[in-house]
């Protein structure tokens, strides 16, 4: 069963088409990601998912069913613009919340997340002395608190430290065993590739990549070498067969012409410097969105 159907969805703000054509399926069970550049229609759509935008033309349903209002209580949302009552008391809020989504005893659930989350000793003060981290976590505890069979997050490792995301992730992955759907807007293209089933990646309004991450890679095929040197990228430049580099400090990623041998580049690499990491690899995510929206790509069609 599919929890989210959009069918030929088109968005327009006066003459800019937001959302072109847009068709996407989203699997029960699965966590699925949006990606695409700022302005893409990412949050367009997540918008008419959450019937807070709707489609000029098209059909969109959750659960097999057409929306009609803004009360989806099976629904969490977590949204791009973070915003909280900066007055009220954290537990209050939290407890709140819960009661406005039907949880059965809401401050006992506003106790177990805000413990799990480290929260407890702020639970008596104002959310405005909260910092941006702490704010985020509150804010990704009422999307959750009555533990929704559709959870939608943009942007929902954005400002934490590592040790929150990773609780965050914790959450996410324990919820999807227990059934529930995900779908997060990132532009963190490493967390896409980690955590999400399917991959959706929206640019210009239209959507230019939907499928699993291996089926997304197999498209572009084995033409990337990823390479770490004692020379570093300094020693890469001239060698032929290669398309452009992409250097991350430590590690550079190679984009290879068509026909290349790899082994020649190999070759070429080591007879100026001693090689520590060379892999033949299917291009990362985050070059596949460059190629599709990177500035290569937008100089091209000038």
């Amino acid at each position: 069963m599919n929890v989210i159907e959009l069918n030929h969805i088109v968005k327009s703000f006066g003459s800019h088409l937001a959302v072109n054509d847009l068709t996407l399926d989203v699997p029960e069970g699965s966590i699925y990601g949006f990606i695409g550049p700022n302005g893409s229609g990412k949050t367009t759509t997540i918008r008419m998912i959450m019937n807070i935008l709707y489609p000029d033309s098209g059909t969109l349903r959750i659960f097999g069913k057409e929306q009609t209002g803004s009360c989806l209580e099976r629904v969490g949302y977590l949204p791009e613009e973070r915003g909280l009552y900066r007055k009220m008391k954290v537990k209050e809020l939290i407890t709140f919340y819960g009661e406005l989504k039907h949880v059965t005893k809401p401050a006992k659930e506003a106790d177990y997340w805000l413990e799990k989350y480290d929260l407890s000793r702020w639970s008596k003060k104002k959310v405005e002395t909260l910092s941006k981290g702490m704010s985020q976590k509150v804010q990704f505890i009422i999307a959750i608190i009555n533990r929704p069979e559709l959870i939608i997050l943009d942007e929902p490792f954005s400002g934490l430290d590592p040790v929150n995301a990773e609780i965050i992730k914790e959450t996410i992955l324990d919820l999807r065993k227990k059934g529930s759907t995900f779908v997060f807007s990132t532009h963190d293209m490493a967390v896409a590739e980690k955590m999400c089933d399917l991959i959706f990646m929206i640019y210009k309004g239209q959507k230019v990549l939907d499928g699993t991450l291996e089926s997304i890679q197999n498209h572009y095929g084995r033409d990337t070498l990823q390479i770490q040197s004692e020379g570093g990228a300094g020693v890469l430049n001239g060698i032929e067969g290669i398309e452009k580099i992409n250097d991350f400090g430590q590690v550079q990623e190679l984009r290879m012409l068509p026909g290349t041998d790899p082994q020649m580049i190999l070759s070429a690499i080591m007879s100026k410097t001693r090689i520590k990491k060379f892999e033949i690899a299917s291009p990362s995510l985050n070059d596949i969105f460059l190629r599709i929206a990177g500035p290569e790509k937008n100089n091209s069609h000038e």
